[in-house]
């Protein structure tokens, strides 16, 4: 699923392409997402001209006009192309490859742009979902209302996440995976920011010291600004046929990276695979305490 860095990407690709594009036409190949799209909504967008997109947690915020928002989950296989006036087709982020032939059949929703350009909406497992809301009512949805701080804002900090976890007695990963507690964190950075941490996975948040909570805020800060800094660097590169990885994917220390020697040097033992709450969980047993 992408993450706060791989959305923040496609937001931005989606910036340096569509913005200020008019929405002709709305195509619904299959509006059977997540939650059905509202045909009737989407029809209203007709005629309008993208004026922002915007982030928030794992979410895309379109501004249409002056009078509508629109939401946008990617959930597990969600994704955005867009094609030039020759019909060119093109990637948003460096997270999938293009695939001409099969990504047809998952197109779901195509927007028709002025300029012969179009933005495609392509899911696969159907997990992701598109709303469309008044501009004033955006801020009441339920999607929004109970999201935590932003990881790369000021108000998360030492002091928060301090005040946060007082009292519970659940794991640290499932803390910072909890959207109500920080916003747009998942599985991969998670597993990331305790390795830099030196804190086991499983660790009960409330037995945390100071400093520890000190290092989880720092090194949550500096993996995800590094992962958007080499994310966004293959922009230049998402029109290749067969994709450019992201390069932070190829600096992971910990996960997918079962009984692969730790990559601290001062370590020789492996790196193990356990499971919390269902979720693939990646740690050094003598590096993470």
């Amino acid at each position: 699923m992408p993450e706060l860095p791989e959305v923040e990407v496609v937001k931005r690709s989606l910036e340096r392409n569509i913005i200020n594009l008019i929405i002709k036409k709305v195509k619904i190949n299959d509006g059977n997402l997540r939650y059905k799209v509202d045909k009737i909504r989407l029809s209203k967008l007709k005629g309008k001209k993208i004026t922002k997109i915007k982030r928030r947690s794992k979410f895309l915020i379109f501004e249409i006009g002056k009078t509508y928002k629109m939401l946008v989950h990617l959930g597990m296989t969600g994704k955005f192309f867009f094609t030039d006036n020759k019909d060119n087709k093109f990637k948003t982020s460096f997270y999938y490859f293009l695939n001409y032939k099969k990504d047809r059949k998952h197109d779901r929703v195509i927007f028709i742009l002025n300029k012969k350009r179009k933005l495609i909406y392509n899911d696969v497992r159907k997990f992701g979902f598109i709303k469309i809301y008044s501009s004033s009512l955006l801020t009441k949805s339920k999607h929004l209302t109970h999201l935590g701080p932003e990881p790369l804002e000021k108000n998360w900090n030492y002091l928060y996440l301090k005040n946060y976890i007082c009292g519970k007695k659940r794991s640290i990963k499932n803390i910072l995976m909890d959207q109500r507690c920080v916003s747009g964190l998942g599985n991969i950075y998670v597993n990331e920011i305790l390795f830099f941490s030196g804190i086991k996975p499983a660790r009960e948040a409330t037995k945390l010291k100071n400093f520890e909570i000190e290092k989880i805020i720092k090194f949550s800060k500096r993996i995800l600004k590094n992962s958007i800094k080499l994310g966004g660097s293959t922009i230049k590169d998402f029109s290749s046929e067969n994709g450019k990885k992201g390069l932070f994917q190829q600096k992971f220390k910990v996960y997918g990276r079962e009984n692969q020697e730790c990559s601290n040097v001062d370590c020789k033992l492996r790196i193990i695979r356990t499971v919390i709450s269902n979720r693939a969980t990646y740690l050094c047993k003598k590096c993470q305490i």
